[in-house]
């Protein structure tokens, strides 16, 4: 006779009658303290006190160069626009994302595996990692939407099964990030607390939340009290520039109502011990492009 396997406990609470926010159960940084990795120390103290790190450059200005081109021709195909991995801006039409790029593109790809970005992810998660999601984004000026306030971790434990915190994303510029273009917003420090929202997780919730959000949106009042308590981060700066950020962190966009287009690639890295259980807070598991199943391990 065979059973079912037990089922993992539940640290992060979420989904439910009431909005509940508790602290962290999870490291921050994983590795050991001396731990060797192309963050310096004092960086790593700086990332687990706040929750990201931001690097001015971390790829040249030629290969910012060889990435938009090859941004651009991703969206420009007219396979990968129907390709269910692309996001539809609603308004203008326009791809505003597309998702699994490392699987799409050789050029993406090699960018995954390179050991300036994979090395960091492997000193602060303290382990082999893979990829639980990869996107480029794309936002055009004259009216691009953002996203509002959220922890990806929230999402990532409700509806993809995330146990634990030990999940890290990097967003690397392709465009210039202004102060008026859209660009990232943390809460330094928030990432030391959970927030479980309220409401119950609809089918299929991932078709409408990678255009509007609604399951997983914080409260006003949770959001005034996070800022209060943390402030606001915008960060900007030239292409080529990097901000490695902690998966609980508070953090959203504003729209882009400028002319000058926001375009990023963005890599998820997730620690091979800490591989996706079944959704904790969700009818069923979203798709593998949006929370890989496949744990191969980054080389």
């Amino acid at each position: 006779m065979t059973t079912a396997p037990e089922r993992i406990t539940d640290l992060y609470p979420t989904r439910g009658t009431t909005e509940v926010a508790s602290p962290r159960q999870d490291p921050v940084v994983w590795s050991a303290p001396g731990a060797p990795g192309p963050i310096s120390a004092g960086h790593l103290a700086d990332y687990e006190r706040d929750g990201f790190l931001a690097i001015d450059r971390l790829i040249t200005p030629d290969e910012v160069t060889a990435y938009r081109a090859e941004l651009e021709r991703l969206i420009s195909d007219p396979g990968i626009r129907a390709d269910e991995r692309s996001i539809v801006e609603p308004q203008s039409q326009e791809i505003r994302t597309v998702f699994e790029v490392h699987k799409i593109s050789e050029v993406f790809a090699a960018l995954v595996s390179d050991p300036r970005v994979v090395g960091r992810a492997r000193q602060i998660l303290g382990s082999d990692v893979y990829v639980h999601q990869s996107r480029i984004n794309v936002k055009p000026g004259f009216g691009a939407r953002g996203f509002y306030w959220h922890s990806d971790f929230e999402t990532w434990h409700a509806e993809d099964g995330l146990p634990n915190m030990r999940t890290v994303s990097v967003s690397i510029a392709l465009t210039e990030n202004y102060d008026t273009n859209g660009g990232l917003m943390i809460m330094p420090g928030s990432h030391k607390k959970f927030l479980g929202c309220a409401g119950e997780t609809p089918k299929d919730n991932y078709k409408k939340s990678l255009q509007m959000q609604d399951a997983g949106t914080p409260s006003d009042e949770a959001l005034t009290e996070f800022a209060t308590a943390h402030g606001i981060r915008l960060f900007t700066g030239k292409a080529g520039s990097a901000t490695w950020f902690d998966c609980n962190c508070m953090h959203g966009s504003g729209d882009n109502i400028t002319p000058y287009p926001r375009s990023n690639v963005f890599i998820v890295f997730n620690s091979v011990e800490n591989t996706a259980e079944e959704p904790f807070a969700a009818p069923m598991r979203r798709p593998e492009y949006l929370g890989a199943r496949d744990f191969t391990p980054v080389r």
